[in-house]
């Protein structure tokens, strides 16, 4: 019977390297980030204590959409702090 042939192994490629340090957030980024999710909570509070007659009167409940898109925003960034 024939003798199967040995397969050959394919050569070692080290992988490649990689950059100097880690990345890091400039220094803006972490204020900025829990700033918007407190401004949000403090919007969407007083939306709530003032029956939605502030921050803004005239777009009444909505005032609350525009709370939690910050909060979203600030929850947003926390994907991207290193």
């Amino acid at each position: 019977m024939p003798e199967s042939r040995s397969r050959k192994k394919a050569a070692y490629i080290p992988p490649p390297t990689k950059s100097a340090g880690p990345k890091v957030n400039p220094p803006w980024f972490v204020p900025v980030m829990l700033g918007l999710m407190l401004v949000g909570l403090a919007w969407i509070v007083v939306t709530y204590l003032s029956q939605s007659q502030y921050p803004i009167p005239s777009l009444g409940s909505w005032n609350l959409a525009i709370g939690g898109v910050l909060i979203v925003a600030g929850f947003g960034m926390t994907t991207r702090w290193r």
